[in-house]
């Protein structure tokens, strides 16, 4: 995918010289990239809620058994809020994810 926004953007930069505003739209595909074409999850809701937390990544182990427990239950918090605010996107998730 990232091959693919990078020869994009390249395109756009030579298209560039004959006029600017391809300019501004090769820097818009790599804000957009940047943005949202980086998050291994569909949507981003995981990955979005762990870094609002404050917690550390998602991919590394906690030091201790507390921190661990601390960052679990501020998931499942953060799990319970977005069922609760979105009941019909939560349960097509749930359905995706039992296929």
């Amino acid at each position: 995918m990232g091959t693919i926004v990078i020869a994009g953007t390249a395109v756009l930069v030579l298209l560039g010289f004959g006029n600017h505003v391809w300019w501004l739209a090769a820097v818009a595909v790599l804000f957009l990239y940047a943005q949202y074409g980086r998050s291994g999850t569909k949507g981003g809701s995981a990955s979005q809620s762990s870094q609002s937390s404050g917690g550390s990544s998602s991919g590394s182990m906690p030091a201790t058994y507390q921190a661990y427990r601390k960052r679990r239950d501020m998931q499942a918090k953060w799990e319970r809020r977005y069922a609760r605010e979105r009941p019909l996107e939560s349960r097509r998730q749930e359905r995706e994810k039992s296929k």
